[in-house]
């Protein structure tokens, strides 16, 4: 079961059958299948709270993958994988400006980014980079097959930061 939940933003996921179908597609091609998935969409400031309550990390980043393939009830056979990743949306759309890319794109990859890192995918050292990078590219390819949504957010100035 994928599920999306939204924490501290104002966003809506468009389409989320057509981005639970991709999200199938890409484990798929890795001959996996999803168990609990939850991705979380929240602001910058929940996920710094996440990521020094939980990793000891006093700084921001896009993304927190937590696998919880070993607690999930429903994990009855190998080849699911469950976990609950965290994306920052501030952060997403930050990195999308700064890379040139639209926020779908970044957002996409960012999701996509967190699933790989489940699958054994690594990005600590620049061959790993490069692995990880192709394997984003080939799941926003598949976004492009499958005519995914564009999404939209703007980051609310009027939360405390």
């Amino acid at each position: 079961m994928i599920t999306f939940e939204v924490i501290n933003a104002t966003f809506s996921l468009q389409c989320k059958n057509a981005i639970k179908n991709w999200i199938k597609e890409i484990l798929l091609l890795k001959n996996l299948k999803p168990g609990a998935i939850n991705f979380i969409f929240a602001d910058d400031e929940y996920v710094l709270q996440t990521n020094r309550e939980f990793l000891g990390h006093d700084y921001y980043t896009d993304i927190i993958t937590f696998d919880t393939s070993e607690y999930d009830p429903f994990h009855i056979s190998k080849g699911k994988i469950s976990a609950d990743i965290i994306i920052s949306l501030d952060t997403v759309l930050a990195n999308s400006q700064e890379y040139g890319s639209t926020f779908t794109e970044e957002l996409y990859r960012v999701m996509s980014h967190g699933l790989f890192h489940l699958i054994g995918y690594d990005d600590h050292n620049e061959d790993d980079v490069k692995e990880m990078r192709a394997a984003e590219n080939e799941a926003l390819s598949i976004s492009i097959e499958l005519n995914l949504p564009m999404q939209k957010y703007t980051k609310s100035n009027d939360r405390k930061i």
